[in-house]
């Protein structure tokens, strides 16, 4: 019976002792994404330029293939400046999944004009550089295909 007792008490142990980080990591993942995405909503493409690694590579329904690396990706998002204006945004079903130095976040967002509405979906593979800092090294946004009428 003890035994059985120390056995349960040391999973609960190693069971929490391992669940909170990864809470953490999901937790500082989307919070990083959520800062970005408030100064890309006001024009200001700087957030992901410097969360994005030197190595980044990007995908956008725009562009006919591939942006590999942060020269690249801040020629493009260049012109950018000061065009974006989003009133409000949803950032909905965000999910992390996680290793110790990789964390892949996605999630749909709803970004709003007024009362139009963007969709988009989106997948930003994230990884934690020697420094403790956590940089997005793959980007993909696609844009939510709409309900066809039957």
């Amino acid at each position: 019976m003890k035994k059985q007792m120390l056995i349960s008490l040391l999973l609960m142990v190693f069971t929490n002792s391992y669940a909170a980080p990864a809470d953490t990591v999901s937790a500082k993942i989307i919070a990083l994404e959520k800062a970005a995405l408030e100064k890309w909503n006001n024009g200001d493409p700087s957030g992901y330029l410097s969360l994005s690694a030197s190595d980044v590579v990007y995908f956008d329904p725009s562009l006919p293939q591939r942006l590999n690396g942060i020269e690249a990706l801040t020629k493009y998002y260049e012109p950018v400046k000061g065009q974006v204006h989003v009133d409000r945004y949803e950032m909905l079903n965000p999910l992390v999944q996680a290793t110790e130095r990789m964390a892949v976040l996605t999630f749909n967002l709803a970004s709003y004009q007024g009362e139009k509405a963007s969709r988009w979906n989106c997948t930003e593979v994230y990884r934690l550089e020697d420094d403790g800092n956590w940089k997005i090294i793959q980007s993909h946004w696609s844009a939510v295909q709409p309900q066809m009428n039957k």
